[in-house]
Protein backbone atom coordinates (compact mmCIF):
# COMPACT_ATOMS: atom_id res chain seq x y z
CA UNK A 1 0.00 0.00 0.00
CA UNK A 2 1.29 3.51 -0.99
CA UNK A 3 2.09 5.91 1.27
CA UNK A 4 2.33 9.88 1.48
CA UNK A 5 5.54 9.65 0.09
CA UNK A 6 5.18 7.09 -2.55
CA UNK A 7 2.39 9.53 -3.53
CA UNK A 8 4.44 12.61 -3.22
CA UNK A 9 6.91 11.12 -5.65
CA UNK A 10 4.83 9.77 -8.24
CA UNK A 11 3.29 13.36 -8.04
CA UNK A 12 6.22 14.89 -8.78
CA UNK A 13 7.25 12.78 -11.36
CA UNK A 14 4.09 13.01 -13.57
CA UNK A 15 4.08 16.99 -13.23
CA UNK A 16 8.49 17.71 -14.19
CA UNK A 17 7.38 18.16 -17.48
CA UNK A 18 4.84 21.05 -16.49
CA UNK A 19 7.73 22.37 -14.10
CA UNK A 20 8.64 25.96 -15.65
CA UNK A 21 12.15 26.71 -15.76
CA UNK A 22 13.50 28.25 -12.34
CA UNK A 23 10.68 26.76 -10.39
CA UNK A 24 11.42 23.71 -8.56
CA UNK A 25 8.56 21.03 -7.48
CA UNK A 26 7.71 21.05 -3.73
CA UNK A 27 4.72 19.92 -1.52
CA UNK A 28 3.21 24.11 -1.71
CA UNK A 29 3.34 24.08 -5.59
CA UNK A 30 0.48 25.07 -6.80
CA UNK A 31 -1.03 22.80 -9.48
CA UNK A 32 -3.06 26.02 -11.49
CA UNK A 33 -1.96 29.12 -9.80
CA UNK A 34 1.69 28.18 -9.97
CA UNK A 35 2.30 25.41 -12.49
CA UNK A 36 -0.31 26.45 -14.71
CA UNK A 37 -2.22 23.66 -15.21
CA UNK A 38 -5.43 23.76 -17.44
CA UNK A 39 -8.26 21.65 -16.46
CA UNK A 40 -7.42 19.54 -19.01
CA UNK A 41 -3.91 18.61 -17.70
CA UNK A 42 -5.06 17.65 -14.08
CA UNK A 43 -7.67 15.51 -15.53
CA UNK A 44 -4.63 13.91 -17.32
CA UNK A 45 -2.71 14.47 -14.10
CA UNK A 46 -5.28 12.31 -12.21
CA UNK A 47 -5.81 9.64 -15.07
CA UNK A 48 -1.84 8.92 -14.73
CA UNK A 49 -2.01 8.51 -10.92
CA UNK A 50 -5.15 6.19 -10.90
CA UNK A 51 -3.59 3.73 -13.69
CA UNK A 52 -0.19 3.80 -11.30
CA UNK A 53 -2.01 3.54 -8.25
CA UNK A 54 -5.30 1.41 -9.61
CA UNK A 55 -7.70 3.46 -8.19
CA UNK A 56 -10.09 5.43 -8.59
CA UNK A 57 -10.16 9.27 -7.81
CA UNK A 58 -13.23 11.24 -7.60
CA UNK A 59 -13.54 14.35 -9.00
CA UNK A 60 -15.39 15.55 -6.40
CA UNK A 61 -12.79 16.08 -4.88
CA UNK A 62 -10.96 17.81 -6.91
CA UNK A 63 -12.02 21.62 -5.87
CA UNK A 64 -10.31 20.97 -2.67
CA UNK A 65 -6.90 20.36 -4.52
CA UNK A 66 -4.58 23.34 -5.06
CA UNK A 67 -1.24 21.65 -4.33
CA UNK A 68 0.79 18.90 -4.62
CA UNK A 69 0.76 18.13 -0.65
CA UNK A 70 -3.08 18.52 -0.91
CA UNK A 71 -3.51 15.47 -3.85
CA UNK A 72 -0.65 13.57 -2.28
CA UNK A 73 -2.72 13.70 1.18
CA UNK A 74 -6.33 12.88 -0.72
CA UNK A 75 -4.37 10.00 -2.52
CA UNK A 76 -3.41 8.70 0.93
CA UNK A 77 -6.67 9.28 2.22
CA UNK A 78 -8.56 7.62 -0.60
CA UNK A 79 -6.48 4.60 -0.20
CA UNK A 80 -5.57 3.71 3.43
Amino acid sequence: MPDYNEYLERIFDVLKPFAKQGILLNEESELVTELGLTSLQVMELIEQLEDHFDMSIPLNILPDIRTVHDLAQALEKLNP
